[in-house]
């Protein structure tokens, strides 16, 4: 875990097998930052599933029907596309319809680089402890990659000050 991040940006992800730490990045992503925050503050991510998990790309969750049609009940954010950093493993960006301006709850993390990806979607974090715990989540099938019984986030809260 970085030493010089606020502690306001760590983000506690308990799943089954551990916890996964990240860190929100506001430099890069303000708003999608400070919703991540505010929902998980909320608790609006306990519970939810990892509904689409593509082996060597992503796992995806955030959405509480587990459909991936679905978010909160705050607005859609305005896109916060960056060159200044890249999709890595470990990434963690906001999940969109093809309209870039409609991310709202949905975040997905890296399980590979996907350079692709790069200035096309909001980086809003990384996973700075924990990885090896995203890396167990249950895979779906076919190049969609819908998961048949997810697995689910326990619980995401923001680190306590």
């Amino acid at each position: 875990m970085s030493d010089t991040a606020p502690k306001a940006d760590l983000i506690d992800v308990e799943l089954k097998t551990g916890h996964v730490i990240i860190q929100l990045r506001p430099d890069l992503a303000p708003l999608a930052a400070e919703r991540i925050r505010t929902l998980a503050a909320e608790g609006f991510y306990d519970n939810t599933p990892f509904h689409r998990v593509i082996h060597g790309f992503m796992a995806q969750g955030g959405d509480p029907t587990g459909t991936g049609t679905s978010g909160s009940h705050l607005p859609d954010l305005k896109a916060e596309f960056t060159r200044a950093a890249k999709f890595e493993r470990g990434t963690v960006g906001m999940a969109r319809t093809m309209n870039p301006d409609s991310a709202n709850s949905q975040f997905f993390i890296m399980f590979e680089p996907s350079p692709h990806l790069d200035g096309q979607y909001t980086i809003v974090g990384q996973v700075v402890e924990g990885m090896e715990h995203i890396d167990q989540v249950k895979r779906g099938a076919g190049q969609s990659g819908v998961v048949q019984d997810p697995d689910r986030i326990i619980s995401m809260r923001p680190v306590a000050a």
